[in-house]
């Protein structure tokens, strides 16, 4: 199985969700599935569909929290910088002669780019990783490739 890479803070998000949805969210579908059933006709009732569609996902989503939870690999943000950009680094980067960005690289489960947060596994991850200050880096990116430089690894 592939490692997931976690934040600490991200971790506990997951554990909470995944035990938000193992009770109160299964108790809330059996519930609503138990009130559809007593309504006469299952063929024609659009409650308990919608209820049994709701159980699928969250059934599903409980699946994909436990396997990324027990892949999980716990990074830090707070730990001294490598020489070459790691999986919980902020690289700063630039384009051209563009502004400097910083994004910090993480797990796909935390990725937000609105954020600055990237996947290790995105195209600007997946290019700055193992990468050093000073490196121009080229990114193969859906949008087209660019280049960027990194400035400072923290």
């Amino acid at each position: 199985m592939a490692t997931t890479f976690l934040t600490q803070e991200g971790f506990q998000k997951l554990q909470e969700e995944l035990e938000f949805l193992r009770t109160i969210k299964r108790q809330e579908i059996a519930e609503r599935l138990h009130e559809a059933m007593e309504g006469g006709e299952l063929i024609e009732n659009a409650e308990y569909e919608a209820a049994k569609n709701e159980q699928a996902f969250v059934e599903g989503r409980i699946k994909e929290l436990e396997l990324i939870l027990a892949t999980a690999r716990v990074i830090s943000l707070d730990a001294p910088a490598s020489e070459t950009a790691q999986v919980g680094d902020t690289v700063t980067i630039q384009e051209g002669d563009g502004e400097p960005e910083d994004y910090t690289i993480v797990g796909a489960a935390e990725a937000d780019p609105a954020i600055g947060r990237v996947s290790n596994e995105s195209p600007l991850g997946k290019a700055l990783l193992n990468r050093k200050v000073g490196d121009i880096v080229q990114v193969d990116a859906p949008a087209g490739a660019f280049t960027v430089r990194i400035l400072k690894i923290v």
